[in-house]
């Protein structure tokens, strides 16, 4: 399913649902005045740039991508049962949003309003509820598009609202060499996340200093760099749960806890049940 809808002019969303057993593929010109926000629900979604560069977007992560230098294209490939929204809309109608805010959101500001600029982040759970009332909206009536139009644009507050706090710029975010050393750090957390290196061993590691490994971090994910990998263990957790391949025991090991008694005070604290329960109520 793919639903194209006018919000108004030079404001498109996109809702792709792959209810096949297949890859879905879909592809759309996009003028270079364009933003594009990808947010994957479900699954996950590859973007091909050429013949030899893609971008994986996986399960409730988000890619804005602006390039003001040459059209960017919508070659998109999502996964069997993916579940995928696209917001795009023209830079002046972005600027018309947030013109009162423009000094707290980075690439509207004038150092970098001609620059190419991507993010990359993880969906907060309110960015997914409303994302999700999005996809699943059925109205039928002269109240459908009204309905749309709020949680469109409650989305964009959820997601630029949480940098309004911080006036300062990431001093590196035009530079795509320091945001792919943070994106290494990522890997590199992940692959070690039962015995993760310190912040200064993973700021020696990439080449960066410590405070901008650490404000560059949160500025792309969103979170402090144990925060994320915290989250990224219990999610990882959860879903070895619902595997039921593996005990509690298991799992705690596996997502390195020393102890099953401390990985269940953590699960608890997150998602507020015991992991035994949260088996249970799923079954």
């Amino acid at each position: 399913m793919i639903n194209e809808i006018q919000i108004q002019e030079g404001f498109e969303v996109l809702k792709i649902v792959n209810e096949s057993n297949k890859a879905l593929r879909f592809t759309q010109d996009v003028k270079k005045t364009m933003i594009q926000m990808h947010f994957c629900l479900n699954g996950e979604g590859i973007l091909y740039f050429g013949p030899t560069y893609n971008i994986k977007l996986i399960e409730n992560y988000s890619m804005l991508l602006y390039n003001p230098e040459k059209d960017l294209p919508i070659n998109l490939e999502i996964n069997p049962r993916g579940k995928y929204v696209v917001f795009l809309f023209t830079i002046n109608m972005f600027h018309s949003f947030f013109s009162q805010v423009a000094d707290l959101i980075p690439f509207l500001n004038d150092e970098n309003k001609d620059k190419r600029y991507y993010l990359d982040k993880k969906l907060t759970p309110s960015e997914i509820l409303v994302l999700n009332q999005i996809v699943d909206e059925q109205r039928h009536n002269s109240m459908q598009k009204l309905y749309l139009k709020a949680k469109i644009y409650e989305t964009l507050c959820l997601y630029f609202g949480s940098n309004q706090d911080n006036k300062q710029q990431c001093p590196f975010l035009d530079s795509e060499e320091n945001v792919d050393k943070i994106k290494q750090v990522k890997k590199i957390l992940i692959n070690n996340m039962t015995e993760p290196p310190t912040l200064q061993t993973l700021a020696n590691e990439v080449g960066l200093t410590l405070p901008k490994l650490k404000e560059g971090f949160k500025h792309i994910y969103g979170e402090p760099v144990f925060i994320f990998l915290l989250d990224y263990k219990l999610e990882y957790a959860r879903k070895q749960l619902l595997s039921k391949q593996y005990n509690v025991s298991e799992i705690s090991s596996q997502v390195g806890y020393s102890t099953a008694s401390h990985f269940i005070s953590a699960f608890k604290k997150k998602y507020g049940t015991t992991p035994k329960k949260y088996l249970m109520s799923m079954s």
